[in-house]
């Protein structure tokens, strides 16, 4: 008799609009290719609370930014974490699943990242430059961001619940994609003004060693987790931010070898999780 296949609940928005990006076929296509191993069946985020007690693990994917639906995501986190539910990635994480609290600890321990402040009171302790990125705190997908000159910031910043960072020039930004904690891939972007108009990218050890040290100061065991970085005009990474929620993977832009490599990673940590105790 074969032996029945784990049964896996893929959270996705197949209707969500992204910049730059079609979030719906990069699902579409990764569960074609999670199905060779796994029961699969897609729901909407909103739905996924009612059908947790039916699979064995909910993989969470390109479910859209969770402002669009906080009240469900945490009707959805409280039941899984109550339950005891295998949720990939796990619901543990230090990073954008908590908000951008993270940004300010680590610029607080002296970690690469671009410098972060909640307060305008705090504005010594940042780069004097002619403008500022003003942004929320439970922000995602840019929503909400500005650029503010100096001059404006007593007035735009006093909201509570944001954060404010110098803008700063770099020469190129830079993604590396983590399954549990093994690196798969990189991908830059040449063009600053081009975010999400990917190349593939070699990286130097330097830059593997800058991305894992993020890695591991998260408390993720099992999830899918996105590095993205930004490279200074003296050659310094610094840290935009750790996707430890539902990264995208732009796996449309990267080799069919890499892509299947990172699949058959993918199907193997989902397999270890279920496995677990």
């Amino acid at each position: 008799m074969t032996a029945a296949k784990p049964s896996v609940l893929l959270v996705t928005d197949l209707a969500y609009q992204a910049r730059g990006r079609r979030y719906c076929d990069e699902d579409i296509q990764l569960s074609a290719r999670l199905r060779e191993d796994f029961d699969l069946a897609l729901c909407h985020p909103l739905d996924a609370a009612a059908l947790l007690d039916h699979f064995d693990l909910v993989l969470v994917r390109n479910s859209g930014p969770v402002l669009n639906y906080r009240a469900a995501y945490e009707r959805f986190r409280e039941q899984a974490l109550d339950r005891g539910t295998r949720v990939y990635n796990q619901l543990t994480g230090s990073a954008d699943q908590a908000g951008k609290q993270y940004l300010l600890d680590l610029t607080a321990t002296g970690h690469p990242v671009i410098p972060t402040v909640d307060r305008v009171a705090d504005l010594d302790r940042l780069p004097v430059v002619p403008e500022y990125v003003v942004k929320p705190k439970l922000g995602a997908d840019s929503i909400g961001l500005r650029v503010v000159p100096r001059e404006r910031l007593d007035t735009v910043a006093q909201a509570r619940d944001v954060l404010i960072q110098p803008l700063v020039p770099f020469r190129y930004e830079v993604s590396f994609y983590f399954v549990d904690d093994a690196f798969q891939y990189a991908l830059h972007a040449p063009d600053p003004e081009r975010r999400w108009h990917l190349e593939p990218y070699e990286p130097t050890a330097a830059d593997l060693e800058f991305a894992q040290s993020f890695i591991a100061w998260n408390s993720i065991e099992h999830g899918i987790q996105r590095v993205d970085a930004c490279r200074t005009p003296e050659g310094e990474l610094l840290l935009v931010e750790l996707e430890d929620l539902n990264p995208y993977l732009s796996l449309d832009l990267v080799d069919p070898a890499v892509r299947d490599r990172f699949v058959d990673a993918l199907k193997a940590a989902l397999h270890a999780f279920v496995r677990s105790s």
